[in-house]
């Protein structure tokens, strides 16, 4: 039988979801707790994966196992095994053939950034503090960002993909008060692509760089021509979403 699991955390004390060696990992946690629990070893497959320092405010994966259990108590069980930084907010049976990463339709990111200074969103914030940002300008970059597919120039140098194409049906950026919040949506994303576009359209608003600047490196599908990437620790994975045979089990 497959079951998914929903979870969330907190990355600042991982290197990333994905089990590595000599390195610390959300999935690494998780699939122990569910060994130890059930008996057997879980073989456990995510949605994505998340870098060093990134958080999850909603990530699915999916575990087989031959023996069926209550999905509630095991539900209340792991989280009393999990440490404070990651919790599980549902476990749920799917067909046997649904798959938390292949079947997913799209995935959203949030990137918070503060316009100033505030001790108590460090661990989860960029704190810009002595830049104006023209975010019209950054929205208007932004944008250009749907019309395009391929990302090869935000993506991380060495990763073994086959291809760059993603498309991007969302990306805009919100300003509420001291909150400036990007929004991107897609139906993937690279490794590193979410901080480097950050990055970039950044320098596109303390124009460092121009709209004509920020097209340019998008056709140039060269990594060397984007911005920086954008720290690690303000960005979330914010929503996974997949067809209706499996959200209606959600």
């Amino acid at each position: 039988m497959r079951y998914f699991i929903e979870l969330s955390y907190n990355g600042k004390n991982y290197h990333g979801w994905q089990v590595q060696p000599n390195a610390i990992t959300v999935q690494e946690i998780v699939k122990k707790a569910l060994t130890t629990i059930l008996r057997v070893d879980i073989d456990l497959v995510g949605a994505g994966r998340t870098d060093a320092g990134v958080h999850a405010l909603q990530l699915f994966a999916h575990f087989d196992v031959d023996t069926a259990f209550e999905e509630e108590h095991l539900t209340n069980k792991i989280n009393a095994f999990l440490p404070e930084d990651i919790v599980v907010d549902k476990i749920f049976l799917v067909n046997d053939n649904a798959h938390a990463r292949f079947d997913a339709t799209s995935r959203s990111y949030e990137y918070r950034i503060w316009l100033g200074r505030n001790p108590f969103l460090i661990d989860t914030t960029w704190q810009l503090y002595q830049k104006v940002l023209d975010v019209n300008k950054m929205n208007e970059a932004a944008s250009i960002l749907k019309e395009h597919t391929n990302f090869k120039c935000f993506s991380k140098s060495k990763t073994d993909v086959r291809t760059y194409n993603c498309v991007v049906s969302d990306a805009k950026w919100l300003k509420k008060g001291n909150e400036l919040t990007f929004y991107i949506t897609a139906d993937r994303f690279l490794r590193n692509m979410v901080r480097a576009i950050v990055g970039t359209l950044i320098e596109v608003g303390s124009n460092k760089k121009s709209i004509e600047d920020f097209v340019e490196i998008l056709n140039s599908r060269d990594r060397r021509n984007a911005g920086f990437s954008a720290p690690p620790q303000a960005l979330f994975l914010s929503e996974v979403k997949y067809p209706k045979s499996i959200v209606n089990k959600l």
